[in-house]
């Protein structure tokens, strides 16, 4: 059976190299780049297909603006305004990367498609399951935001720059010459370059952050906040308000229009509730799961008992209590470098 690959490239240099190393193990080998939004930097795609030209492959456009607004922009606006912290990579490669660019790509007639994530794919011949593994360079590992992939699609999916380097990578970019072996990476949440996610939602909205107090943990007015979307769960620097200690941001009410400031101890604690619970590892959560929850991107993993309560909801609790556990991230499992599943934190305490 010909083994054909269309690989998702944003005309950075991972996904370009990943396409590299498949023309060079012989795949037969396409690009397609995504628009998500208007005023999505015309660079990707110009990019993207300078490389497809290099490596002598067809290079797609594909348009997923309206799917993205529906899916992305506007759960992450929702999400915060309802005073949770979502993470829009998660949405993205839910709904678009592993749901409809597969979908489109198998369309085509390619029977696999590639991304350039850090992580890993393999398949358990004891368990007959394909399963998802954290990247073998540590520092660079991505699984966290691939925790929902099926079966179906892990099965579809290869991650070929796993176990190389970033330098590895630029230097099989440069080997190669392929025009982007500089291109620096990308930072940020892609539709936010600057960083200013509450002056983007008040564009999105047309509406201005309401200010409101700053309150303690006995409800006493304390200071004037600039608006609950401006803050997040643990948040000591940028609140605006000189309190002589260091205060630290406890809880978000959008409602009541509150935030709640506490010293640090406060933001710590050792349970939560998620749901929308996706698995990899097994089909059902039938017995508590000893395994190591990682509760955002940069977390350390952690051990905890998971319980299955009902309607795909879960109780994590912690071993020892975990900083900032914060209501819109993802929670996710692991079982040394395997990733079992996650869901999405609902409340934590």
């Amino acid at each position: 059976m010909e083994r054909t690959v269309l690989v998702a490239m944003s005309g950075g240099v991972d996904s370009s190299v990943a396409a590299l190393l498949l023309k060079r193990q012989g795949y037969e080998v396409a690009g397609a780049t995504f628009e998500l939004f208007n005023g999505c930097p015309e660079g990707n795609v110009r990019d993207a297909r300078a490389v497809c030209d290099c490596l002598g492959i067809r290079h797609y456009v594909f348009d997923y603006r309206a799917l993205f607004q529906k899916r992305v922009l506007e759960h992450f606006v929702d999400s915060y305004l309802t005073g949770k912290t979502p993470n829009p990579c998660v949405a993205c490669n839910r709904s678009v990367k592993f749901g409809a660019f597969l979908q489109d790509a198998m369309r085509l007639g390619y029977t696999h498609i590639s991304t350039g994530h850090y992580a890993g794919v393999a398949y358990d011949q004891t368990a007959g399951r394909y399963c998802l593994q954290r990247s073998r360079q540590t520092r660079k590992d991505q699984s966290y935001v691939l925790y929902h992939l099926s079966q179906e699609q892990l099965s579809r999916l290869l991650l070929p720059v796993d176990g190389y380097t970033k330098d590895e990578v630029r230097a099989f970019a440069a080997e190669a010459g392929l025009p982007v072996q500089a291109k620096a990476d990308s930072q940020d949440i892609c539709f936010v370059p600057d960083g200013d996610y509450a002056a983007f939602i008040e564009r999105y909205t047309g509406q201005a952050s309401e200010p409101g107090n700053f309150i303690d943990d006995e409800g006493r007015v304390i200071g004037r906040h600039r608006g609950v979307l401006h803050y997040t769960i643990g948040q000591r620097r940028g609140l605006g308000v000189a309190f002589g200690t260091h205060r630290y941001v406890r809880r978000l009410d959008p409602g009541a229009n509150t935030v709640t400031l506490s010293d640090e101890s406060s933001v710590f604690c050792d349970q939560l509730i998620a749901d929308d619970l996706r698995l990899i590892a097994f089909d059902v959560l039938e017995t508590p799961l000893r395994a190591c929850a990682k509760i955002r991107y940069a977390h350390t993993p952690a051990p905890a008992t998971i319980t299955m309560l009902d309607k795909g909801r879960i109780h994590v609790r912690f071993d020892t209590p975990q900083r900032a556990i914060t209501p819109g991230q993802a929670v996710v499992f692991y079982d040394d470098d395997r990733v079992l599943g996650g869901a999405t934190i609902v409340t934590a305490g």
